[in-house]
């Protein structure tokens, strides 16, 4: 199938309506019925100011980038950026064309195996 990858970044210490701004993101989506969408912690990077942010002490970890990627249809990114955008969230994002499909088509899948 074709789609797009839909990414968000922010600072992981920022907040949105007294939320994190990931989770803020990650629930505002699955309210809205996407089917999944991850976040990722950077390790090191700079971003428009040119500083550059690594991880090298627990307390800095504030100043880290996540990133936020969802793989959905247009329209689906559209809604999102759309409202991120009526929001106001403190985002930037970035969207490109993929093509994806699962290895395993859903009804053949083995069900979730319980913990030990």
């Amino acid at each position: 199938m074709i789609g797009c990858a839909l990414r968000f970044y922010m600072h992981e210490n920022q907040k949105h309506q007294g939320k994190l701004v990931y989770e803020w993101l990650l629930e505002q989506a699955k309210r809205r019925g996407i089917h999944g969408g991850s976040a990722f912690r950077a390790i090191a990077g700079f971003g428009r100011h040119g500083q550059l942010h690594e991880q090298a002490f627990f307390e800095m970890a504030a100043n880290l980038t996540v990133l936020v990627e969802f793989v959905v249809s247009k329209d689906e990114a559209d809604a999102l950026i759309a409202l991120a955008e009526e929001d106001k969230a403190p985002l930037f994002w970035s969207r490109y064309q993929v093509e994806y499909g699962n290895t395993v088509p859903h009804a053949q899948r083995p069900p979730p195996q319980s913990p030990a």
